[in-house]
């Protein structure tokens, strides 16, 4: 997945192992370095196999239920550097981070402002942000436009500093056409900006080459809704595009159909490292791969990120107990593992229900 610091882009994630050194020292123990193993009674035995057990537990990450943010959860983005997690999601009004030391934390980890605007051109509806690593800064690329009016929206981008709860300037526009939903793709041949954008009267996926980290190229269309899955309620849509990176491959996860419905779902883009990253009959789609289920509607517009250890690829996404499907405020966020099947695609899982307890990522 994108490391969003991390030059390195193949995940390298395979079954996990929980290395557990169980040698107790007993230097840890005053008490008990007197005596020798003949001498020990069985309570002390107990206290070691308590203490020991103990130690064990602690390899083993948190655990947390879903959601980590019932309102304004919606188009949600997580990072984990410098250990914390890092969430952002869409408010409306402005650009939010919320940061914790383990996941379940985010509920109600530290939140500020890191930016809001009174120009009039995007002063409103922020949409979509995301943190993204870039030339030694971290950049947050957000949609945003004029009040009451989203025919105007267009992609921003504020510059940072050396960690994401720096504080942002405002950089620039970044597209001037309307586009939403702008993420970064890494490849060895440069970094790629892959927003949701108009082409033939369809809301499609684009690619551009970001030229710098505030400045894109030409661009050209990636995806455009044509499937059934894809084309489900009153408007067809390609929209908020994610990627991550496992096993030479490049997956670039994406939500169809249309938000207002509960068919509102995750698709998948496959690029196997030949052929030109920009031209789309390099890459397969498949779908849907994650969809509505257990109370769950309208799972999408998904982010990924990295667990502590950097050896699992989590999802997160947003979903609405609205069975009819739902684009406010009222989407909750939320977050599972991805894991892998035998032919190296990954696997999305089912969304669980919520309040379901699970563990949390690894190395927490």
């Amino acid at each position: 997945m994108d490391r969003n610091g991390s030059d390195a882009k193949d995940s390298n994630v395979g079954s996990i192992g929980y290395k557990i050194d169980i040698l107790v020292s007993f230097q840890c123990f005053p008490s008990i370095t007197q005596y020798s193993f003949a001498q020990l009674t069985m309570g002390s035995l107990k206290f070691l196999m308590v203490a020991a057990a103990t130690i064990i537990s602690f390899v083993h990450a948190a655990s947390f239920s879903n959601p980590l943010k019932e309102e304004n959860g919606s188009d949600p983005f997580i990072v984990y550097t410098g250990g914390y997690y890092y969430l952002m999601t869409t408010t409306w009004t402005d650009v939010q981070i919320t940061r914790a030391t383990t996941l379940g934390g985010l509920k109600t980890g530290e939140t500020k402002v890191v930016w809001s605007d009174s120009t009039a051109s995007r002063c409103c509806n922020v949409w979509a942000p995301e943190a993204h690593y870039l030339d030694g800064k971290w950049y947050i690329y957000y949609t945003a436009g004029q009040s009451e009016d989203t025919t105007q929206q267009k992609m921003h981008v504020l510059e940072g500093g050396a960690t994401p709860w720096d504080s942002y300037s405002y950089a620039s526009q970044l597209i001037d056409e309307w586009s939403i939903d702008g993420t970064v793709l890494r490849f060895d041949s440069g970094n790629y900006m892959v927003y949701s954008c108009q082409r033939t009267g369809l809301q499609s996926l684009c690619i551009a080459p970001l030229t710098s980290p505030t400045t894109i190229g030409a661009a050209s269309t990636l995806s455009q809704p044509t499937l059934s899955w894809e084309t489900q309620g009153e408007i067809s849509v390609n929209e908020g595009p994610a990627a991550m990176y496992h096993g030479g491959k490049t997956y670039l996860a994406f939500s169809a159909s249309y938000c207002w419905s509960p068919s509102y779902q995750l698709g998948l883009l496959t690029w196997d490292g030949s052929g030109d990253p920009t031209d789309s009959n390099s890459w397969t789609k498949t779908g849907p791969v994650f969809s509505s289920a257990n109370g769950n509607y309208g799972t999408g517009h998904n982010g990924f990120f990295l667990s502590p250890d950097g050896t699992e690829i989590w999802n997160v996404y947003h979903a609405t107990s609205d069975s009819q499907g739902n684009c406010a405020g009222n989407r909750y966020t939320a977050a599972e593992p991805v894991t892998w099947n035998a032919d190296g695609s990954p696997d999305f899982g089912t969304a669980e229900a919520l309040g379901t307890t699970m563990e949390g990522p690894s190395g927490e």
